[in-house]
């Protein structure tokens, strides 16, 4: 499954797309599709919309649209284990990110990853989903599990590794 992004670096206005294989499933039609910047297999791309809002305004306005929410629900939902992360799962451009990744790895785990660094109206959006203003964010299930120091000190105590066990038999 493929996420892309459309945001305009002037006016971040958001839309999501979905596509599975070549059948799109949810699609904002706010207009042209630039260049995508990839992570791993879910993309964000550029897109360009003109509101009279200025990009130091936005942060007056609520993040987390509708359609932010409903992509994100999906997003999460669409993937056993995935952690909203700065970085990518090869490259984490924090030390708490890099923690998670490695825990991750360490309990062999299939996961996915989005870097938040690549769109800030995502990076607020999910600050009002999970309500939790820190990342890395940690979804198992479909569910928000923690930041970087609740994974910590569940995998410490073993019950991230039953939590994800369980994940992977659903």
């Amino acid at each position: 499954m493929t996420l892309h992004s459309r945001l305009s670096s002037s006016t971040k206005i958001p839309s999501f797309e979905f596509v599975s294989e070549a059948t799109t499933i949810n699609r904002s039609a706010l207009g042209y599709h630039g260049r995508p910047s990839t992570f791993g297999p879910l993309k964000f791309s550029s897109h360009g919309i003109k509101t009279g809002v200025s990009s130091r305004r936005i942060g007056c306005f609520a993040a987390l649209s509708p359609e932010l929410k409903t992509t994100l629900d999906k997003v999460v939902t669409s993937h056993k284990v995935i952690l909203f992360m700065k970085g990518t799962k090869d490259f984490p451009q924090c030390g708490f990110s890099n923690t998670v990744v490695s825990i991750l790895k360490a309990v062999d785990v299939p996961f996915e990853t989005v870097n938040i660094l690549e769109n800030d109206f995502l990076r607020q959006g999910l600050k009002e989903y999970s309500q939790w203003p820190t990342f890395p964010q940690l979804y198992i299930d479909g569910e928000f599990f923690g930041g970087c120091d609740i994974t910590v000190d569940a995998y410490k105590s073993g019950e991230l590794q039953e939590l994800l066990e369980k994940a992977s038999l659903s």
